[in-house]
């Protein structure tokens, strides 16, 4: 972890900021109102509210009143995130451990040809540039090829909702050569393999049942499993309690989507199967340097709804960053009230109804703004914490371990897996195929943007909504993709499709080759932190909200707020 520049203003010992932990929200809002009281009677802004009072104007407060209100409410809401315990961030320790660097992200950076570890002083001038935060000292960097570093300094930014992105943590990802960094690596190895297998084929596929039987034998897997082993049900699925009800996919990922006076359906155009890419160390070099080779497209097959997982991987490539949760919203908001949830008031209001306040502009607002927020704490994590490296880069260190290039002392299940002999046999090398042409994106793998907007924008989501609320009319995709036909099993809850959603988008990315299971599973409890502190926000600014937000949280846990 980087240690971090000191502050301009460091509160002295007994500053009002470190003493607000005991106190009531009405000692708190006192404090606040007091100041902002004296402020209103001898500044510029009570002159203002003075001299631009109308008695036309209706209301409980008054324009003084008002605004004094507005800005206790503003520093309640500061003082309340800031008084929560500092989170304590915590790397795995590859950084420092291993002098060459192996465990550590440098996608775009300049590569030796031989080993393909990254230049060392590429390396310190990028962790000299994370230190200082300064724009040019990033312009300084020796880069490897024409692709950029992904917006490096957005996690130094702030948003004025919700928790600051550095007051959130994660744990440290599983270390370069332990066993549970293998069987990440493992299971990674798989999922690319597996890329074509239509999801319905799962219970049958030979090549599913090999995978599920290998990863159960693995001494530290940790993806969902049944009565201790990994089975075809569970294989490649999301931690959820909503991951194993129903198809693989989530309804909202299916469904049509209504928008404004058309409606969009599901069915995209798809990677055609077979097309992996960097198999070979040549173009693996190429890209780890930020250069594309060979063609920068797919090559295009059918237009369908997802099946597979090169479908899901093909939608989480091109999807906008809360692309996903928009289209849920969209889907949910016709429903109508039924399928609000318990707490909103316009429910059952016989006069009123739900639109700025609690209603469809508010939640869709909601929902991005969460989803932008979450990146920056996702940002903070990648660059500023952890910089782990990206499966497409360990493989590579597999294919150096397995050629004789170099020992890198790699866990003995991941080198023995039947996942990396089918792999050598498919293509020749030890790398993992990605399903992109450029391979994963130029930011650090730990953890996923995807699923930490996942995490962000499906916990607001589960807030507006009725998570028992059945969902009317659910759909599967036919055997070709074609079309959708009536879906036949257990019921389908609102709560858990989204549970659900937010896992495919998670490990599409897992599929494609360019996350862990660490970077998903942690990243989506990371957004429902950022999600939580947003709502408490939102709850206190609401005249209408008398009753908690109440839902089940991506462990199973009853969240109150």
């Amino acid at each position: 972890m980087l240690e971090p520049t000191p502050p301009s203003h460091q509160p002295a010992e007994g500053d009002i900021t470190e003493r607000r932990s005991s106190l009531s929200r009405r000692q708190l809002l006192g404090r606040v109102g007091g100041a902002a009281a004296t402020y209103g009677v001898a500044g510029t802004i009570g002159t203002v509210l003075t001299s631009s009072a109308s008695a036309d104007a209706i209301g409980p407060k008054d324009a003084i009143a008002r605004r004094r209100l507005a800005r206790a409410l503003r520093e309640e809401s500061a003082a309340r995130q800031s008084l929560k315990d500092l989170a304590v961030q915590e790397c795995n320790g590859d950084e420092s451990r291993f002098a060459d660097l192996r465990g550590q992200y440098s996608k775009g950076l300049p590569h030796d040809p031989v080993t393909g570890e990254v230049d060392s002083g590429a390396y310190q001038a990028l962790l000299s540039a994370l230190r200082s935060g300064a724009f040019t000292d990033f312009e300084a960097i020796p880069m490897g090829g024409a692709r950029k570093l992904v917006s490096p300094l957005g996690f130094l930014a702030y948003d004025m909702v919700g928790p600051d992105s550095h007051h959130l943590s994660i744990p440290a990802a599983p270390t370069f050569d332990s066993a549970w960094q293998a069987g990440e690596m493992v299971e990674g190895y798989w999922k690319a393999l597996l890329r074509d297998v239509r999801f319905e084929d799962f219970e049958t596929d030979s090549h599913v049942v090999a995978a599920s039987v290998e990863l159960s034998r693995l001494s530290d897997f940790r993806g969902p499993k049944e009565a201790g082993f990994v089975t075809p049900r569970t294989l490649l699925r999301g931690f959820t309690a909503g991951d194993l009800i129903g198809p693989y996919v989530s309804q909202f990922l299916w469904r049509d989507v209504p928008y404004g006076m058309t409606v969009v359906k599901q069915a995209y155009q798809m990677i055609a199967d077979g097309d992996d890419r960097i198999t070979t160390f040549d173009d693996w070099l190429q890209v780890q340097n930020g250069n594309v080779p060979g063609s920068a497209t797919n090559a295009p097959g059918d237009t369908r709804y997802i099946t597979s997982g090169r479908d899901l991987a093909q939608y989480v490539h091109f999807d906008f960053s809360f692309q996903a949760y928009l289209n849920a919203a969209l889907i949910l908001l016709p429903l109508g009230g039924d399928a609000l949830a318990g707490n909103n008031p316009y429910k059952t209001s016989a006069t009123q109804a739900a639109f700025v306040n609690m209603g469809g502009p508010e939640i869709l607002d909601m929902v991005t703004k969460a989803g932008n927020c979450a990146l920056k704490a996702a940002w903070y994590q990648k660059w500023g914490v952890h910089r782990r490296l990206r499966p497409e880069a360990f493989s590579g260190r597999v294919h150096q371990t397995m050629t004789g290039v170099k020992d890198y002392a790699l866990h003995p299940e991941l080198l023995n897996s039947k996942a990396v002999t089918f792999t050598f046999n498919q293509s020749g090398t030890y790398l993992q195929s990605q399903a992109y042409p450029e391979g994963s994106p130029t930011h650090c793998s730990y953890p996923a943007g995807h699923a930490v907007v996942a995490g962000a924008c499906v916990t607001i989501l589960k807030a507006f909504f009725d998570g028992n609320y059945l969902l009317p009319n659910p759909v599967v995709p036919t055997a070709d993709g074609q079309a959708l036909v009536p879906y036949a099993g257990p019921p389908l809850t609102l709560g858990n499709e989204l549970d659900k959603l937010a896992s495919n988008i998670s490990i599409g990315r897992n599929i494609a080759g360019v996350h862990w299971r660490t970077d998903g599973d942690e990243g989506m409890r990371l957004g429902e932190q950022l999600a939580i502190g947003i709502l408490e926000d939102f709850r206190n600014t609401r005249p209408e909200i008398v009753a908690p937000f109440q839902f089940r949280g991506f462990d199973g846990q009853n969240v109150v707020i």
